[in-house]
């Protein structure tokens, strides 16, 4: 397994939406592990592909019950609703308030690549939309309202030029 460089804010592929996997091979179960691995060593609970520069529809996450990874992952169902505080591996040092869903039930295609539905809650449901998010080029920063956005404007601007 090898680290990956996450992409920050700024990178033009954390804005494209993701391709579907055609077929779960080795090459998307390795990319699968490396991120897992990426995913921890940065102390996240949550990654998808793009953040790593792969446009393709894979996530993992890891909210302490180990990790969980989806190839071509939908949400078919949402249910609640509730607001809390989020950050971003590729928008570091920024949080907000984003509101999701308190839980869904998300179908996708495990690391054999053996169809399931997974139903999740709280932090899980959170970080599964969030994740998917990031196959649609969808950053935490265009869920939060044009007063907070502006007044992270210097500290996004600055994300972006270390990019």
């Amino acid at each position: 397994m090898s680290i990956l460089k996450i992409r920050k804010y700024g990178d033009p592929v954390l804005r494209q939406k993701c391709e579907p996997v055609k077929e779960v091979t080795d090459e998307i179960r390795k990319l699968i592990d490396d991120m897992i691995e990426t995913m921890h060593k940065n102390e996240g609970i949550g990654l998808a592909a793009p953040q790593v520069g792969v446009k393709k529809r894979v996530i993992v996450i890891d909210v302490g019950d180990g990790p969980l990874a989806l190839v071509n992952p939908k949400i078919t169902k949402k249910k609640g609703r509730d607001i809390l505080e989020e950050g971003c591996l590729s928008v570091p040092g920024i949080f907000a308030n984003i509101k999701r869903a308190t839980k869904v039930i998300i179908e996708g295609l495990d690391k054999k690549g053996k169809k399931v539905d997974i139903e999740a809650s709280y932090l899980a449901a959170r970080a599964l939309q969030h994740e998917v998010d990031h196959l649609n080029g969808i950053l935490i920063i265009d869920k939060i309202s044009f007063f907070v956005r502006r007044r992270l404007k210097d500290k996004l601007k600055k994300i972006r030029e270390q990019s």
